[in-house]
């Protein structure tokens, strides 16, 4: 009886989930998978993403998250472009942060999220500002290291999804929630694969 009542349950989740968000969990899988395979197609699968989710965290102002959407936008057709400069003369290597580099993409993390946060619980209707703040400069970071291909960027995409699964549970995003949680063992995946590829690179 209580297996019953919890699959009902889901099941009733779902069925509240809207077409918006199916797009953009489907497209979202499909561009971490590519993004773990290194593979160009990551890129224009990411701008389907990234315009769904930008539509649906604007309803439920989650603006931080809306935001990063927007950022998003242009690191892809960046990234993009990128890759595909660097794939004309040569596969572009992985390269890894320095302790200094770390030191300061915490730190960025840190200054951001208490600005975001701020900002959207002065001046927004957010419910979350802080945590969508904090979650909001994770992501924008993790992104900006996959852009230049360095290997942490998928330690900072699992720590993202982890924090992101109650968010949006919290949100009634549940198919969301459960692509965060699927998203935390491919971000994971991608960083044993990159890894792979860096130390047969320098070996």
């Amino acid at each position: 009886m209580l297996i019953a009542s919890f699959f009902q349950f889901v099941t009733s989740q779902f069925q509240q989930t809207t077409l918006l968000e199916w797009v953009a969990v489907i497209a979202g899988f499909l561009c971490i998978y590519l993004a773990a395979k290194e593979s160009i197609w990551n890129w224009p699968i990411s701008i389907i993403s990234v315009v769904a989710y930008g539509i649906l965290f604007f309803r439920e102002a989650m603006y931080g998250d809306m935001t990063l959407q927007i950022y998003f936008l242009f690191t892809a057709f960046y990234g993009w472009y990128f890759w595909i400069n660097k794939k004309v003369e040569q596969h572009r290597p992985i390269s890894r942060l320095t302790l200094r580099q770390w030191l300061l993409v915490i730190l960025s993390i840190t200054l951001l999220s208490v600005l975001l946060g701020w900002f959207m619980d002065h001046y927004t209707n957010s419910t979350v500002p802080y945590a969508d703040g904090f979650c909001t400069s994770v992501s924008f970071a993790a992104q900006l290291l996959l852009t230049r291909k360095m290997l942490e960027n998928w330690l900072l995409w699992v720590f993202a999804n982890i924090c992101y699964v109650p968010l949006f549970i919290y949100k009634n995003l549940n198919l969301s929630a459960l692509l965060y949680l699927v998203l935390i063992v491919i971000a994971f995946n991608g960083y044993l694969i990159w890894r792979k590829t860096y130390r047969e690179q320098i070996n």
